[in-house]
């Protein structure tokens, strides 16, 4: 800025003394014929303008920081772990369930023993027709205290050398506690086809001894105090049986001194019995 000087005396007692003093020009001085701009100057010497629009908002505008992305492997391994986990805490639960109840009640399975088995008729004839006739009684017992047993109508098989050789049943009974019950029936075929190379024709030929295998089907329903439990179908399989044939109209009775019976639950999963 150029400004003009001027010279102001001023009087003081015993002098006169005279002070310049620099008064800004009312006009400033052009250049080129255009007004200069003002400008200011940093530390380094290099002039500095004024923030813009754009700057003034940026400063007050807060720093964008994306988030982290969640990796979907973490995730599904938390939830891996807490399924495995509620999966482990059932088990302990049911486990603890069942250790209390067994406590409490002490079940066992009913247990059945062939008491005896008569055969009254078992020949074949001519054109291979097999005609059988068994007085069969089993012996069924229920051990438990607290518990009692229902059962359906059973259904009663005997099978030798894999041939159906009589067919029975016996009706519905309930066991109570700690009882034993003697089951009776007749179980019988006729008319019953026999191929020729069957190992059973051969020793009703040669009268050698049959082994024979008893089957009996049913469902048992299970009775804890008041509360009655769905009907679970069973089956008990004896084994270690043997006969021979009667000779005319004396019946004979089989050996039943090493049969074991064994009784297992038939529980169905879709297509499939365990």
């Amino acid at each position: 800025m150029v400004a003009m000087k001027f010279e102001r005396a001023i009087v003081r007692p015993n002098s006169i003394q005279w002070q310049k003093k620099s008064i800004p020009s009312a006009r400033p001085t052009t250049v080129n014929g255009h007004a200069p701009t003002s400008t200011t100057t940093n530390g380094n010497g290099n002039p500095s303008f004024p923030a813009n629009k754009a700057q003034l908002y940026n400063s007050t505008r807060p720093v964008y920081r994306p988030l982290p992305r969640r990796n979907r492997r973490s995730c599904c391994c938390s939830c891996c772990l807490w399924i495995t986990f509620l999966i482990l805490l059932l088990i302990v639960i049911a486990a603890i369930a069942g250790g209390v109840f067994y406590v409490l009640y002490r079940p066992h399975r009913p247990s059945f023993a062939v008491s005896s088995l008569q055969v009254s008729q078992f020949n074949l004839t001519s054109s291979n027709q097999l005609n059988t006739k068994f007085n069969f009684t089993v012996t069924a017992r229920n051990p438990n205290k607290k518990i009692a047993f229902y059962y359906d109508l059973v259904s009663v098989s005997i099978d030798s050398k894999g041939v159906d050789v009589g067919d029975g049943s016996i009706p519905a009974f309930m066991m109570p506690k700690k009882n034993t019950t003697k089951l009776r029936t007749i179980v019988s075929t006729s008319g019953q086809s026999v191929d020729d190379s069957s190992d059973l024709k051969s020793d009703l030929k040669n009268k050698k001894s049959l082994p024979l295998t008893i089957q009996l089907d049913t469902k048992v329903k299970v009775k804890i105090g008041s509360f009655n439990t769905k009907k679970v179908p069973i089956r008990v399989v004896c084994k270690g049986i043997k006969v021979t044939a009667p000779t005319g109209k004396l019946a004979t009775t089989a050996t039943t001194s090493d049969v074991k019976c064994k009784v297992d639950l038939r529980i169905k999963i879709w297509k499939w019995r365990i």
